[in-house]
């Protein structure tokens, strides 16, 4: 499409569409001390009530443990913004 009569439109970059890499996020093992990169569907994170309750967990892919670490307000945000699933945890109180 041209705004000008006679012209074509070239295409500009929002008309081109970008490849689409996937979110990775570095992670770590406490057991083995591996260090790879796990896609969002492979993390999960759980809001608590509490710094103590908020954390996200995966599998290592290398040893198989089962890994929980805490995630702070900087780690939830870059999570959620990665696609990764969330739980929110409610207080029974």
């Amino acid at each position: 499409m041209s705004l000008l009569p006679g012209i074509a439109a070239q295409p500009g970059p929002a008309d081109v569409a970008a490849p689409v890499r996937p979110v990775v996020f570095k992670a770590a093992c406490p057991e083995c001390r591996g260090c790879f990169e796990l896609a969002a569907g492979a993390l999960r994170l759980a809001i608590g009530a509490s710094r103590k309750t908020t954390f996200y967990s995966f599998t290592c892919p290398e040893c198989g443990q089962a890994v929980r670490k805490p995630a702070g307000e900087r780690i939830v945000e870059l999570l959620t913004g990665g696609g990764v699933r969330t739980l929110r945890l409610h207080s029974t109180v």
